[in-house]
């Protein structure tokens, strides 16, 4: 048989071929929408997208980074150092704080410190250069201050002496103006001291109790509260000082208090003359231990989401402040959560070759589907945030039908199958949509059956009488016994409605011949009727299944 492809119509080109060969035509499959609008009446932006489609990763840089244009055709060596002195020159000027001898000595106590802390770390015998680090450069910018008096070299200052005085609150007119403030301070605390706190338990190898460490932290800063101190937390700067000093447990903090009580009562004049930057240099060197790079490279390879997480928290870490920098990650943490819980994992499960096991069919490409038969497992709790993109989803399995190649062509679905294994809990929304999805499917011809459902989820159905009216004999153990129950069903319908077919077409074979679509629509006609008498009988009658025990529902 010949093909051809013509422009013509089909009933142009039959009146062509006169009684010639027959003509099988092809017809052209035009783009979506075609031939409802013109050329000219398309948006704007739809031929932006053409030209952003076709434009190379160079072209994308270039626009997105008009430097990159200039900086293929600079001139290195005629430009460079002229450009590289007028930049410094203009940045200084534009660093007002910035000074040269405060920045030298602070690189040179940096210098030190890191090199004491390396010596350390290599050499057991010198482990008591790490911890005796930060107190040396302390040691030694107070006697540089003492001994040479540098203006340039700003310094600590007076500190108060002595302790805080003890005071209860006598009035509450406050309470209502400070609630918002006392409510963002209490969730940056709790963030900021969990999260130091993790990271060390990470970097040490031990478990972290989150309950004790925010009960701690609480009772720390209700006690701090009588002597009108500053809301306690957990600080990055003090724990990266704390550990890298060697600290090995909490009796550290304990001295810590003790030297910062009796520094308070009668050596506040001794801390007047520390050097800022020796101070600066302490918790740079301290700070960089706690920065994890491959973290980055690792979430890269494995997470794209928890990558861009990671980089939108550590910019507006470095740009805002820290408060601001783990309030947005939190935010965009709970907005993934918040979107992972209302998109749950749906998969189409099909029946691996000699056996009687189903999986995804994505996963597993060479496991088959049967005709008729929707088998869908659903990967999460339902709930009211899911239970709308779950029945968007069953909807489309049913329009949709996967490229079944087992058991008889009935053309549309007649049985889902809800795989309940991983479903841990259902609410009331749920619950309601079930009913709501069986009465639309009800209406359809559509049967449910139900696999493998857990205790809590058993009972749950059974009370909300979910079970009643899908009907006991449709709850199975296995997906496989369903799926039995199923064909068996498919095929006894199929084989009355060929009767029927073959009865109808019998009684026009004296008048007018009756035509395919006819023919395949009383068969269908035929297949509904049958197939809503064999739901109504035993179920599992002829068909070994292991039906599900109905449990102790109390």
């Amino acid at each position: 048989m010949e093909r051809s492809y013509a422009s013509r119509s089909s009933g142009e080109l039959a009146t062509a071929s006169g009684g010639g060969r027959p003509v099988k035509v092809i017809p052209l499959r035009h783009p979506p929408g075609f031939g409802s609008l013109s050329s000219s009446s398309q948006p704007w932006w739809w031929a932006a997208v053409g030209r952003a489609r076709g434009m190379r990763p160079v072209e994308w840089a270039e626009a997105a980074l008009p430097c990159v244009a200039w900086m293929q055709k600079y001139r290195w060596k005629e430009d460079l150092q002229a450009d590289l002195a007028a930049g410094i020159t203009v940045g200084v000027m534009l660093v007002p704080q910035f000074s040269w001898p405060p920045f030298v000595m602070g690189s040179t106590f940096l210098v030190v410190l890191l090199t004491m802390k390396n010596l350390g770390k290599s050499n057991k015998r010198l482990r008591f250069l790490r911890a005796s680090g930060p107190l040396t450069a302390v040691v030694l910018g107070t006697i540089f201050v003492k001994i040479f008096h540098p203006p340039a070299i700003p310094v600590v200052g007076e500190i108060p002496q002595g302790l805080p005085k003890f005071s209860i609150p006598r009035g509450f007119e406050h309470v209502l103006s400070l609630t918002p403030t006392a409510v963002l301070i209490t969730g940056v605390a709790i963030l900021e001291s969990v999260g130091i706190a993790k990271a060390l338990a990470a970097k040490n190898g031990y478990e972290l109790d989150s309950n004790k460490e925010l009960f701690g932290l609480g009772i720390a800063n209700i006690c701090g509260s009588f002597f009108s101190a500053y809301p306690a937390t957990g600080s990055f700067s003090r724990s990266a000082v704390n550990h890298e000093s060697g600290a090995k447990t909490g009796l550290s903090g304990i001295i810590m208090g003790i030297i910062i009580g009796g520094a308070l009562l009668f050596m506040t004049p001794l801390f007047s003359d520390i050097p800022q930057c020796a101070l600066a240099a302490i918790v740079i060197s301290a700070v960089t231990g706690l920065v994890d790079y491959e973290e980055a490279i690792f979430l890269w390879g494995i997470d794209k989401k928890d990558f861009f997480l990671w980089a939108i928290t550590f910019i507006t870490t470095l740009v805002f402040g820290i408060e601001i920098g783990v309030l947005v990650g939190v935010g965009f943490s709970l907005a993934f959560v918040i979107h992972e819980s209302a998109n749950p994992h749906i998969a189409v499960l099909g029946r691996l070759p000699g056996t009687t096991i189903y999986r995804n069919i994505l996963q597993y490409p060479e496991a088959y589907t049967y005709n008729g038969i929707v088998v869908v497992r659903i990967d999460a709790p339902i709930y009211f945030a899911n239970i709308s993109y779950i029945k968007d989803r069953l909807r489309e399995y049913e329009l949709n039908l996967p490229n079944s190649n087992r058991g008889l062509d009935v053309g549309r679905v007649y049985f889902v199958i809800l795989e309940m294994s991983p479903i841990t809990y259902i609410d009331s929304s749920a619950v309601q949509a079930l009913k709501d999805l069986h009465q639309e499917y009800k209406a359809r011809h559509i049967q449910i059956a139900i696999a493998n459902p857990n205790r809590q989820v058993h009972l749950l159905l059974s009370r909300s009488g979910i079970l009643d009216l899908i009907g006991a004999a449709w709850c199975f153990v296995r997906v496989h016994d369903a799926v039995q129950v199923c064909l068996q069903h498919v095929q006894n319908a199929s084989s009355s409605a060929l009767k029927l077919a073959s009865q109808a077409s019998g009684d026009s074979a004296d008048s007018i011949s009756t035509s395919k679509e006819e023919q395949q629509r009383i068969k269908q006609d035929g297949f509904f009727k049958n197939l809503c008498k064999a739901k109504n009988g035993n179920a599992d009658s002829g068909t070994e299944v292991q039906p599900l025990l109905r449990q102790n529902l109390v």
